[in-house]
């Protein structure tokens, strides 16, 4: 059993199903309007994610493909998000089971929130807000998300960058991650975490020494007392 003071989230894939349900489709619909001969199917993306950022996801690509690099890599990626955004707002994409519940009870007992993602701050927005609520992107002491740091997951350099923000140690916080690079990240940083399994990382092997390895969040998984968010490991 182990007690934090804070929870840091990971966004695509841990507070939801995005990478699957969201960017890989906002991909190709891209790729299709801008009448790009490219299709990412499941085993492609899931090849690709190895890859932190969207931009630099499509920058492989192109190298992989020998690509003239003729296409603007960066307006390329907004359009993306563009419609990502929209499949957001139009509900395709809802929170992983466990989640509202977790949040839910971990602001009733005063445990502090952050995020600490590769995503766009823009993405990060319309995610919570669709989800949750406008007023919920303030439960969130401390939002990073996208270029704010140099490096990018599995460098520790974001979770650095939300601790330093927070005022508060590494093993006061515990990191909820479902990726290899989002746990490296967070373990290089020294935080404790908790790998949630996603679509893509089901059957990935993760660096050893985390807390714990779940499928996803179930109620009995995490208790609360006063400012403490207590993990049953």
């Amino acid at each position: 059993m182990s007690q934090f003071k804070a929870l840091i989230f990971d966004v695509d894939g841990t507070l939801a199903e995005t990478e699957a349900e969201g960017h890989r489709v906002a991909f190709n619909l891209e790729f299709e309007r801008t009448g790009l001969p490219w299709h990412w199917d499941d085993l492609t993306y899931a090849c690709l994610l190895d890859t932190t950022g969207g931009k630099e996801r499509i920058a492989r690509w192109i190298r992989a493909m020998d690509w003239e690099p003729t296409c603007d890599v960066a307006a390329l990626h907004a359009y993306k998000n563009q419609i990502y955004a929209e499949l957001v707002r139009a509900g395709k994409i809802a929170l992983r089971p466990g989640v509202a519940d977790l949040i839910t009870r971990a602001r009733a007992a005063g445990v502090r929130l952050a995020i600490a993602t590769t995503t766009t701050p823009a993405n990060v927005s319309e995610l919570i807000e669709s989800t949750m609520g406008v007023a919920a992107l303030g439960w969130f002491e401390v939002i990073g998300a996208g270029d704010v740091v140099q490096q990018k997951k599995p460098a520790p350099d974001i979770y650095e960058w939300v601790l330093e923000r927070m005022g508060l140690s590494p093993p006061e916080c515990l990191a909820l991650e479902d990726s290899v690079a989002g746990v490296s990240a967070a373990m290089a940083a020294a935080i404790p975490t908790l790998v949630v399994r996603s679509h893509y990382t089901r059957a990935a092997r993760m660096p050893k020494g985390v807390v714990a390895d779940i499928d996803q969040l179930t109620h009995g998984v995490f208790e609360f007392a006063a400012g403490q968010a207590i993990l049953h490991s």
